[in-house]
């Protein structure tokens, strides 16, 4: 199943309201009140959402509460994934090590760079059904980046935007008055949007020589994963490599890994996945580094992503990333 880091219940525990409380909620997941935080010690993605909305529920500032967990977070709180970002030469290469080591944080939720038309999202993709404590974590999430981006850089950061798939919990100016920047809602992605100046200066701790160093130990905290830990990216390179040929089917897939239908259907939704939701996340990201990289039509785009007319394929990419593909083309082409 999906899994993601402990430290995010204790962070969420100690922003909670005066008077709430809490030790039931700690409990029922199986975690010590009074225990020392291990940023390694996983628990489900879903009881971890179901935990956030139950507490958000009692709080009576519950709007604020993923914000104020957000804002609460360091760096040297992530253990060796935090210190590798600190020590990292600059937020570019911080959200690089983001996108290749955030596993080791759980397998709920992936990062990602996407060029904008003004600089860059920094995107999260999170594994789930969309539930209440999912919104709540997304807030919380996109939030701590924000914090910890202004904790490492040199410079004064401050985002463009903030971007959320879902619809505002309460008032549109309150969370802009948190972000300090505008704040879009329903917008296909969820994304802090960074200045391309803002994301090159130089990080204050900055070595690439102690990065590097974490950058070993990550390594060998990814290769320590268990295969079920690695099986989603797993399954989504391999529908990329079958996309030419037009969308594979669950059994081509779980025939190309070794798998039966049934135990690759199951073991993906223990994670908090769907087969379908995997092929829509591999022909999205597909078309995307297409529309960056290459000078392709956009009929050739849509065939080498497994859609069979280019009506189709700009009707889905619209639906994906919010934008046409030629828009987005476009875009990814000023920068």
């Amino acid at each position: 199943m999906s899994k993601i880091t402990s430290l995010y219940v204790y962070k969420v525990i100690s922003q909670a309201s005066p008077g709430v409380e809490t030790q039931d909620l700690l409990e029922a997941l199986g975690l010590d009140p009074d225990g020392a935080i291990d940023p390694a010690h996983l628990i489900a993605s879903a009881d971890y959402y179901d935990f956030f909305e139950a507490l958000a529920d009692r709080d009576p500032n519950g709007l604020s509460l993923p914000w104020r967990i957000g804002a609460s977070m360091r760096t040297d709180e992530y253990g060796a994934f935090g210190l590798a970002w600190k020590s990292a030469p600059s937020l570019r290469d911080s959200f690089w090590r983001s996108e290749r080591y955030g596993r080791v944080l759980g397998s709920a939720e992936t990062y990602g760079l996407e060029k904008s038309g003004e600089g860059l999202y920094f995107c999260l993709e999170k594994a789930g059904d969309g539930r209440a404590g999912m919104l709540l974590s997304n807030e919380a999430s996109l939030s701590a980046v924000d914090v910890i981006c202004r904790e490492v850089t040199t410079v004064d950061f401050q985002p463009l935007s903030v971007q959320f798939k879902h619809s505002p919990r309460g008032p549109v100016a309150a969370y802009e008055r948190h972000f300090g920047c505008p704040v879009h809602f329903e917008s296909g992605r969820d994304a802090l949007q960074v200045s391309k100046a803002q994301i090159d200066a130089p990080n204050r701790l900055g070595d690439e020589t102690i990065a590097s160093f974490f950058d070993r130990h990550l390594e060998k905290e990814l290769a320590s994963l268990t295969v079920d830990d690695a099986l989603e990216p797993q399954v989504r390179r391999a529908v990329t490599e079958e996309l030419s040929d037009g969308v594979p089917n669950l059994s081509r897939i779980a025939s190309k890994l070794g798998l039966g239908s049934r135990t690759l259907q199951r073991r993906l939704s223990e994670q908090g996945h769907s087969f379908q939701g995997v092929v829509d996340m591999a022909r999205k990201e597909l078309a995307r580094r297409l529309l960056r990289e290459t000078g392709y039509s956009l009929a050739e785009v849509a065939f080498l992503t497994g859609f069979s007319e280019q009506s189709a394929f700009t009707r889905a990419f619209k639906r994906w990333a919010g934008e046409t593909p030629r828009s987005y083309r476009l875009g990814s082409a000023q920068h």
